[in-house]
């Protein structure tokens, strides 16, 4: 599961685990993006890695890679992709798990077409994003929609929550919570 997990919240572990059930998944990996290339992350990667295994360290068929963040310049779903399926082999099957909004833009990732044979493509979906536009693309047949229990919930919206002072209890773990308020992340 890949994402810039800034902050991780509850949607993103409903997400992981919902997979996990509906795909009989051994393990749900969760990568934190290093030096995402279509948009940028408030937060140091490292406070994203540390938020990201205080939010999953409570299931034990979570864990967290640090395959991006320890690789230099530019992430590319692509190298990741790729680096998974050299470590797993080519019996294992793979599968990225992200949000309905990730996926409607795969198509402008590094190279989409090779992206797609690498794993399959589970899109979760999430209030505000219609996948219906990915039945009339070129994706249609390549990725499985993953209904989820509704939670509008997002990281910008913590974000935002916290610069204005507003709780963001029970929208994310209450240990990540503590982290952000013991870092002073999120604050002009």
């Amino acid at each position: 599961m890949g994402g810039t997990f800034d902050p991780i919240h509850h949607g993103h572990l409903v997400c992981a685990e919902e997979a996990r059930h509906r795909f009989d998944l051994e393990e749900v990996i969760f990568i934190p993006t290093g030096q995402p290339w279509q948009k940028s992350a408030t937060t140091s990667v490292e406070d994203r890695y540390l938020m990201t295994m205080i939010a999953t360290s409570a299931n034990e068929s979570f864990s967290v890679s640090r395959i991006e963040i320890d690789r230099p310049g530019p992430t590319f779903t692509l190298d990741t992709l790729r680096a998974m399926r050299g470590f797993f082999g080519d019996e294992a099957e793979l599968y990225f798990i992200t949000g309905a909004d990730a996926v409607l833009e795969i198509l402008t990732w590094k190279q989409p077409d090779e992206v797609m044979t690498l794993a399959r493509f589970v899109a979760a979906t999430r209030p505000g994003y219609e996948l219906g536009k990915l039945r009339d693309s070129e994706l249609s047949g390549s990725v499985i929609v993953m209904p989820i229990p509704s939670l509008e919930i997002s990281s910008t919206q913590i974000r935002q929550r916290v610069r204005d002072g507003l709780p963001i209890r029970y929208l994310t773990p209450s240990k990540v919570v503590t982290f952000i308020d013991e870092r002073g992340l999120y604050r002009d």
